[in-house]
């Protein structure tokens, strides 16, 4: 009998499955799709040579996470990658703000009337990353955070709504750049806790980075499963499981799906009825002749480009998104890895993708809605396109089944399920049976490629197995 049996091989799957192995037990892992992955794939969607990341691209999260950097990664593979500029946010006037690695040149980014507000926000926590990402990337059952004075400062800040967080700047740029930080949680502006993504993002920009893994998402993944494997892992892909019983005996089942998916094989009924799915995403993965030919130089040096000239304007476009409308003007959040990694792309060309925020399940077109945006502030970008690969919530949901109507986030950012995911429980990893258990990015923390909701769910699954005996 093995010990546990892991489904589904995305980032929190592979760091369960690794977190068990390294302590001596049994593991194999189950994958419906052909390659493991999950969120963090490389495809060729476009043309022959183009390489594509069908959903992550970009990983604060990942260069920073407590889980990965326990492990020998590198050694595996995995080589980050950083841009000049983690981000750059542009307006239409040709200017950007930025999210630099020096403190500095962000606040300066911000004009004058903003720069020691910036400073002023940031510095309490510049210096203490590890710190600050063992405890923000924890779940409440672990005991009390590291530093809790930091941890109770740093929470003060996070719960707010980053409109609120954003009235103590008197500029947009600021302002914009904040919020465009806080879409990638996928809630309005408006909405408690959307202040902590915002600040998190910048402490990581100017402490880690806003890296790009060599060669695409999949090396995390491929790095992932080659640990895996030298600690006695096995890894099975193109098997779709449907019920518990299709899987080896085992002691203990982990399930690194959505909380509905996991209710429907195990057989756990509604037990998750009242978990919310969020808004969806509208993604187009671009094949170019050149790099995007933005306006403000500092876009043609970051990483990511958020498009979205206000705080008014992205919150509108949000808001849309998670009350049921296609906005007519999207907030966009895109990458351009081709700039630093020549891996993606034939000599002289480039790889590009873009994102929108869209209703849940929503199957409309939203791709000249969106390039129309883009063209606000890159004059001349449709010119470029050699291919586009174009994927609503439809097309994203049956890529990845754990993208519910094309929520990337499994779930929605929003109210309780804001800080209690997947439900109201001591240990949100455990299910109603006590061989089976959930470490997808629908529990503590939540959503992102660094693999903490596969850590904190192998612990609660050793905790258990040691229990009994």
């Amino acid at each position: 009998m093995l010990d546990a049996v892991v489904v589904g091989a995305g980032p929190n799957g592979l760091t369960a499955a690794v977190e068990l192995a390294r302590r001596g037990l049994a593991v194999e892992v189950f994958e419906a799709a052909g390659t493991i992955g999950g969120g963090a794939r490389t495809e060729e969607l476009t043309l022959p040579g183009y390489r594509h990341d069908p959903c992550s691209a970009v990983h604060p999260l990942g260069v920073g996470s407590p889980a990965f950097r326990a492990m020998p990664l590198a050694r595996h593979g995995l080589e980050w990658l950083h841009p000049e500029l983690p981000l750059a946010h542009p307006f239409p006037d040709g200017t950007a703000a930025v999210l630099a690695r020096s403190v500095g040149e962000t606040a300066m980014s911000l004009g004058p009337r903003d720069a020691g507000t910036y400073r002023r926000l940031v510095a309490p926590y510049l210096g203490r990353w590890d710190t600050l990402a063992r405890d923000f990337l924890r779940t409440q059952w672990n005991g009390l955070p590291a530093d809790p004075v930091g941890w109770a400062r740093f929470g003060l800040h996070a719960a707010q709504p980053v409109s609120l967080l954003t009235r103590r700047f008197r500029d947009e740029k600021a302002r914009a750049i904040l919020a465009g930080m806080a879409g990638h949680a996928i809630a309005p502006t408006s909405g408690l806790g959307t202040a902590g993504p915002a600040l998190l993002f910048a402490l990581a920009g100017h402490a880690v980075g806003w890296p790009v893994p060599r060669g695409g998402s999949q090396a995390i993944s491929d790095a992932l499963g080659s640990y895996l494997r030298e600690q006695g892992g096995a890894i099975h892909v193109g098997v779709e499981v449907k019920r518990l019983d299709e899987l080896p005996p085992a002691r203990a089942y982990v399930f690194d799906t959505s909380p509905t998916a996991l209710a429907r094989i195990a057989g756990l009924g509604d037990a998750y009825r009242r978990f919310r799915y969020g808004a969806g995403v509208f993604k187009i993965d671009y094949a170019l002749d050149g790099p995007v030919p933005w306006t403000a130089p500092e876009a043609r040096r970051a990483g990511t480009v958020h498009i979205g000239p206000t705080s008014g304007e992205i919150g509108a476009a949000l808001r849309a998104a998670t009350k049921g409308h296609a906005p007519a003007v999207p907030f966009l959040i895109t990458a351009q890895p081709s700039l630093i990694d020549d891996s993606r792309a034939p000599a002289g060309k480039h790889t590009f993708w873009a994102y929108g925020h869209v209703p849940r399940g929503w199957d409309g077109d939203a791709t000249e809605a969106i390039e129309r945006q883009i063209e606000r502030f890159a004059p001349g970008f449709r010119d470029l396109v050699l291919a586009r690969a174009v994927a609503g919530p439809p097309q994203i949901a049956a890529r990845n089944a754990n993208y519910v109507d094309g929520d990337i986030a499994c779930g929605a950012f929003e109210g309780l399920q804001t800080v209690i995911r997947p439900k109201l429980t001591r240990v949100p990893y455990t299910t109603a049976h006590p061989s089976v258990f959930l470490c997808s990015s629908a529990t503590p923390p939540g959503p992102g490629v660094h693999g903490m909701s596969g850590h904190h769910a192998a612990r609660a699954v050793w905790r258990r197995l040691r229990g009994h005996g």
